[in-house]
Parts: structure tokens; C-alpha cells; sequence
């Protein structure tokens, strides 16, 4: 069992990483922005998902395969950094098709948020951070690990979706201003241009 002082601290760590702006609340703050509330859940389930996925790789050793591989770390972080560049440049191409006299957007829930969510997640760069540098501290590999894992899995996901539902409020607020297509554009080339930022700052701290 882990020591409840390591619990706390892992509490802390995560929710810090989560309140911090990053693709993956701000995926989920663009769907509710553009979808809703139900856009933006069906997102956060999604990330959820890619989530649990990273602990699952956590399990079979990714982290410290990460950690012991330059190289290999290397490579995820620019395919990572590549897919948000690719959303980037689609949230800013959509932007510029959005003409004055465009009616407001439909308010169905996408049916590519689920697998976008999931995909986000996996591609983060800050999650390959996390699973390889952030996480290892705080499993005691003198145990038993996969319980560990669980816990601390239990613990990240529960605040993660804290945290995600007060985005998806905020972003279900920006709704109300979607109706005026000269701020969709706004938002549309903001979250381009964030998600664009973010891949070439990853890339450049890579390749420098």
C-alpha cells in the first residue's frame, strides 16, 4: 500500500499538472464550447480513456523504457507534438471557412470527440513526462506494483475529471458567444494557434 503522505503528495502533483492549461483541458474546453456540455463530457471521457491507457503502459514498464531511452522518448514526444500540430491546423483552416453570415453551429455532439479525446490524451506530450518522469517516484517497486498503479491511477482520473468538469463549464459559458460567427473564428484560430504554440515549443525542446 502506498504510504498516505506519497498519496498526498501524488494528489497534489497531479492536480497541479491538470489545473496547469494544456491539449488536453483545452480539447475538452473547445467541445463543450462548440458542442455543449454533453460535447464537452463525451471529450473528458475520452481523455479518461487515454489516460488509463498511459498507467496500463506504466504497468508493462514504458516508463522506464522512456526513461533509460533518449531516442525513444524523443520520437513519442514529436509524434505527440505532430497530431497537436495537425489539430491546430485544422481548428485554424475551419476557422477561416466561417463566413459573416454563417448560422450558428450545430450543437451535436461530434462523433470524432470520443476518439479525439482518447487520442489527445495519448499524444500529450506532458503525458509522456508524467508516465516517465513524474510517476516512477512514487510507486515503491519493492511491492507489489499493478496495485499501486491502480490507486494511484484511481486518485489522477478522479481529479483529472474534477478539473475537466470546471473546463466543460466554462467552456459550455463561451457557448452563449458562438452564435456570433466573427467570435467562432476567434476561438477557432485561438485554439489553433495554441495547440500550434504548444507542438513547436515540444519540438524545439527536443531538437535543441
Amino acid at each position: 500500500m502506498i504510504d498516505p503522505a506519497r498519496l498526498a503528495a501524488f494528489a497534489a502533483l497531479t492536480a497541479l499538472t491538470s489545473l496547469i492549461p494544456g491539449p488536453n483541458m483545452l480539447f475538452v474546453l473547445a467541445q463543450a464550447a462548440w458542442r455543449r456540455t454533453r460535447g464537452g463530457l463525451v471529450a473528458l471521457a475520452g481523455l479518461q480513456v487515454g489516460n488509463t491507457l498511459w498507467f496500463g503502459l506504466a504497468g508493462v514498464g514504458l516508463g522506464t523504457v522512456l526513461a533509460s531511452s533518449p531516442l525513444a522518448f524523443k520520437a513519442l514526444t514529436v509524434a505527440g507534438a505532430l497530431y497537436l500540430a495537425r489539430l491546430g491546423i485544422q481548428a485554424w483552416r475551419h476557422a477561416s471557412r466561417i463566413e459573416a453570415d454563417d448560422p450558428e453551429p450545430p450543437r451535436r455532439v461530434s462523433r470524432h470527440a470520443f476518439r479525439d479525446g482518447i487520442v489527445v490524451a495519448l499524444s500529450n506530450p506532458k503525458s509522456l513526462v508524467y508516465v516517465a518522469a513524474l510517476l516512477p517516484p512514487f510507486v515503491d517497486p519493492r511491492a507489489a506494483v499493478a496495485p499501486q498503479l491502480a490507486l494511484l491511477a484511481t486518485v489522477a482520473i478522479g481529479i483529472d475529471v474534477a478539473i475537466g468538469a470546471a473546463y466543460i463549464v466554462a467552456g459550455s459559458r463561451l457557448a452563449k458567444a458562438m452564435s456570433r460567427p466573427a467570435t467562432r473564428r476567434g476561438i477557432e484560430r485561438g485554439v489553433g494557434a495554441t495547440f500550434l504554440a504548444i507542438a513547436v515549443a515540444v519540438v524545439w525542446s527536443v531538437v535543441r
